[in-house]
């Protein structure tokens, strides 16, 4: 490839995040040409984002450790970040989505312009002074996504953008992606788990192995009709490959997951939910839920599911006691108010991101410590060995992908064997061998007598399930109300 047909070059890269024995990259190489569209796949723990971070300029300094090897890029970068919430810089969406182009100096009336268009694009009609706050994390996704969109970058990268968008918002996203660089010489790296809805967007895929090794740099439909033996490889290392029907969820022993006694019977009735946001013009209320109406059966899993927006997160965080309804009753549980021992007795609860909970400096203490405080013995060594975090026993929980972290908040909130159990999107970033472990988890816990639900987009898990409950968005409040 010509230098001028290069937008970005990576030569060498090794990286070791401090607290890691081991480096994340060991000595990749790879290259991306301009206005070529390419798709970063591969195993949990494998080091795409990393490869994203490395793109972006942000390794070695915001993000500390030993760095080596040379990257260039020839012009700006946008980066979406797995955390979308960490790319938040304002209060309101309009604002958000504006920092970018206003730190260019553009014009005022370009940069209302460009932030517009992009938050049309990726489908987040709301006003441009919604609170960010009151943002699902889907939302927060697509929020991202405008903001990068909104300063025309020429290399745009993508880490697991539709990864909490149900699928119709997802496809709306991955074609605002596609037209937004339609007619642009703007390159596009993406890392998605679930690369299919992908694959006729793309010039390549790129699979990395351990190490952040390139194992396979092919063309996209290798991935969906290509030779028999490739895709038998790249399945038993844990990629998830169009047509390619799930794994059987892991047989977990009940000593790891089965509670003292039957989980209970969970209940709320007109449930309404407002969440409060506090800034410089006062204070703003969204609601979340508006008459919401659940049950929640013992020894079952229960999908929660809706479109992005519709306050399942919301749901899961009221009935784990960390919100107040403002109407409405819980049933079954200790509710707002208890004291966090009882709660975490009574509850293990996974939020949305999972770095919210975690406390610890390595991950052998993180899952022992709700344990440790209850009373309640916990193997850490074989949880550990059963999430595929065992190598990682002693690393610091900020220094672990995004997919790991999930793992690791399910294991912290739920090794000391919860009556019930709360997950939000606990699947988000897993490859094939790690969504086998984090459902059968889920599905043991409650052949084991505990009352399980999940908030979830993933088909596969809610096909697991014994009920469903869905929000539909429609009774709820879309517009925020000033007080």
């Amino acid at each position: 490839m010509a230098r001028d047909d290069v937008r970005a070059r990576v030569r060498g890269l090794r990286w070791r995040p401090t607290g890691r024995a081991a480096p994340t990259i060991e000595g990749l190489d790879l290259t991306v040409g301009v206005g070529e569209r390419v798709g970063l796949v591969g195993p949990s723990g494998t080091g795409k984002s990393t490869v994203l971070h490395a793109l972006a300029g942000v390794l070695g300094d915001p993000l500390p450790g030993e760095l080596s090897g040379t990257v260039h890029v020839d012009g700006g970068v946008g980066l979406v970040p797995q955390d979308p919430g960490s790319a938040v810089v304002a209060a309101r969406i309009g604002r958000d989505v504006a920092f970018g182009p206003e730190n260019a100096g553009l014009p005022r009336a370009e940069i209302r312009r460009r932030a517009g268009e992009a938050l049309d694009r990726v489908g987040l009609r709301y006003p441009p002074e919604r609170p960010t706050s009151a943002l699902s994390g889907g939302e927060l996704q697509r929020l991202a996504l405008a903001g990068a969109l909104a300063c025309a970058p020429g290399l745009l990268l993508l880490d697991e953008p539709t990864a909490m968008l149900d699928p119709a918002a997802a496809d709306e996203v991955r074609a605002a992606v596609v037209g937004a660089l339609e007619g642009t010489d703007t390159s596009l790296v993406v890392v998605d788990h679930h690369v299919g809805p992908w694959l006729e967007r793309l010039d390549r895929v790129v699979v990395l192995g351990p190490g952040g090794r390139v194992t396979h740099d092919v063309a996209p439909a290798a991935l969906r009709d290509g030779p028999t033996g490739l895709r038998d490889e790249l399945t038993r290392a844990g990629v998830w490959l169009p047509g390619v029907p799930a794994p059987a969820p892991l047989e977990v022993p009940g000593a790891l997951v089965a509670p003292d006694g039957t989980g209970p019977e969970v209940a709320a009735d007109g449930l309404v939910v407002d969440l409060v946001t506090r800034g410089l013009r006062g204070r703003t209320t969204t609601r979340a839920l508006d008459g919401a109406s659940v049950r929640l059966p013992a020894g079952a899993l229960t999908a929660v599911t809706g479109p992005s927006g519709a306050g399942k997160s919301t749901l899961v965080a009221t009935l784990a006691g960390h919100l107040r309804p403002a109407a409405g009753e819980v049933r079954g549980t200790p509710g707002h108010g208890a004291r966090s021992r009882d709660l975490a007795r009574w509850c293990g609860w996974v939020p949305q991101h999972p770095e919210h909970g975690l406390l610890a400096l390595r991950l052998r203490d993180e899952v022992g410590l709700t344990g440790r405080r209850l009373g309640v013995r916990v193997d850490v060594d074989e949880v550990l060995a059963l999430l595929r975090l065992d190598h990682l026993a002693d690393a610091h929980p900020f220094r672990l992908s995004g997919g790991e972290q999930r793992r690791l908040a399910l294991a912290a909130a739920l090794a000391h064997r919860p009556g019930l159990v709360l997950l939000d999107e606990p699947t988000v970033g897993q490859d094939r061998r790690t969504w086998a472990a984090v459902a059968g988890w889920a599905t043991a816990a409650a052949r084991h007598g505990a009352t399980v639900a999940a908030s979830t987009h993933d088909a596969h898990l809610v096909a697991l399930a014994a009920h469903q409950v869905r929000l539909d968005g429609a009774e709820r409040e879309r517009q925020a109300v000033a007080a």
